[in-house]
């Protein structure tokens, strides 16, 4: 073999730089998961004040992200009200007072309506975006009873959506969900994260954790939900320009970025377990039926 031809082969054989970036960022991505997943798990099985603590910083998180993507940082005007806010919510829901966090929040909108200007709108979508993920996490686990098993189905099964839509995505490939939105995305991931998280409703069911029809179903509604949530927020980032919504979390992005399906599976899952068991039953409203 010439020389010439030799090196032709040689690049043949290196792999793409895209795919060696692919590489390490899934390797950051598992590992990132691999703190941080066994952390909330501890944390929702402790509930109570430590969970309560967890969902609160986040949800403050959440929303200094959103007004990252909106560019609404540095207005002290919208900062400060609406992490006032969502905090002064947190304390009331650790007390247990669920209908004083709602007044809090809605208070916290009317001074937002008031002082961010031309950009209310965006200003006060990102607080009820927060609120309500703080909200719904909290009321999800407030049940004794039943609240832990809801809120690990709620987390089970927006990790396996992800995580079996990663995979089928990139294995299977095929016809793109929505390019406009998330030009990475395909049918195939989409219909792989929901095969996967009817899988998790079978376990839960094989334990007796459930019924298995109900679950099925629940399961699958809550795996749709994480996916729009996904879509949301890249249309969100997509609008105002932004790739990732921070880089807090190495190989995820920002909190946006690696809790937007758990937002809309957590907000959909409280309100069909609060329809069903009142505020103090979510958990059961979700896993008994």
């Amino acid at each position: 073999m010439s020389e010439g031809e030799a090196a032709p082969a040689a690049a043949r054989e290196q792999p793409p730089a895209a795919s060696e970036q692919g590489s390490r960022n899934l390797v950051m991505r598992v590992a990132a998961a691999l703190v941080l997943a066994p952390v909330a798990i501890a944390l929702a099985y402790v509930g109570g004040l430590a969970w309560s603590l967890l969902v609160t910083l986040a949800a403050i998180g959440l929303f200094v992200e959103w007004l990252m993507i909106t560019g609404l940082v540095r207005e002290l005007r919208v900062l400060v009200p609406g992490v006032a806010a969502l905090l002064l919510a947190g304390l009331c829901l650790i007390a247990g007072r669920p209908d004083a966090a709602l007044v809090v929040v809605a208070v916290g909108m009317v001074a937002l309506a008031l002082l961010s200007g031309a950009q209310r709108i965006w200003a006060i979508a990102g607080l009820l975006y927060a609120a309500a993920a703080e909200l719904a996490s909290v009321l999800v686990r407030l049940d004794a009873a039943k609240g832990f098993a809801a809120l690990m189905f709620v987390l089970l099964v927006v990790w396996v959506t992800d995580i079996g839509g990663y995979f089928a995505g990139r294995s299977i490939g095929g016809p793109k969900l929505w390019v406009r939105v998330s030009p990475k995305k395909t049918w195939a991931g989409a219909i792989g994260g929901f095969v996967a998280s009817l899988l998790v409703a079978a376990a839960f069911a094989a334990f007796e954790i459930g019924t298995a029809g109900p679950l099925l179903a629940l399961g699958a509604v809550l795996s749709v939900a994480s996916q729009l949530g996904d879509l949301f927020e890249s249309a969100v980032k997509r609008r105002f320009g932004v790739k990732d919504s921070s880089h807090i979390i190495p190989g995820h992005g920002g909190l946006l970025d690696r809790l937007d399906g758990f937002v809309a599976a957590v907000i959909v899952a409280a309100i069909l377990g609060f329809v069903r068991g009142g505020a103090d039953g979510v958990g059961r409203g979700l896993m008994l039926w």
